[in-house]
């Protein structure tokens, strides 16, 4: 099936000037899935992007991230961190670019998972993340945040996408 019929943008914007954050909200509950592009630049080098659910700042997130750039490979692990993952923005000179996924976001009786990737050019690695919300609430709003008191640049771009059931 074609990615037009399958993905609905739902809203898009481009920072005017610097924010801590951006906050999709209202997400409507009916699509099967939800997916989020985003072009970052923060204000701080390493600083990268996180993301959290329904304002929820409280201690309930994982995620398991692997990275690499074609000579050395790492990876990462947060328990019970305040965001789901940092995705994204390394770089404080370049955008960099991040596709998100939120699957099942408007089931009431499991917790939320996600998938991202990502890439630093700046840098030279790409990224991969899995991430847990342990919540069953269904996800209405998204908001993008910087990390460590950084700031999101101006010029930064977000996308966020329904998926339709096939």
């Amino acid at each position: 099936m074609p990615a037009g019929s399958t993905y609905t943008p739902i809203a898009t914007t481009t920072l005017g000037s610097a924010a801590s954050s951006y906050t999709f909200s209202s997400i409507p509950s009916t699509y099967t899935d939800l997916v989020l592009i985003l072009s970052t630049k923060t204000s701080s080098n390493a600083a990268g992007v996180s993301v959290r659910f329904n304002g929820d700042t409280g201690s309930n997130y994982s995620w398991t991230e692997i990275s690499g750039n074609g000579s050395a490979a790492s990876s990462a692990r947060g328990s019970n961190t305040t965001y789901i993952f940092n995705c994204g923005s390394t770089s404080n000179t370049d955008f960099q670019t991040g596709i998100m996924s939120f699957n099942n976001y408007s089931n009431t009786t499991t917790y939320k998972t996600a998938l991202s990737r990502g890439m630093d050019t700046t840098n030279g690695y790409v990224q991969a993340h899995v991430g847990t919300w342990r919540n069953t609430a269904a996800i209405t709003s998204v908001t993008v945040l910087a990390n460590s008191g950084s700031t999101l640049a101006s010029g930064c771009t977000f996308t966020l996408y329904g998926i339709a059931s096939a």
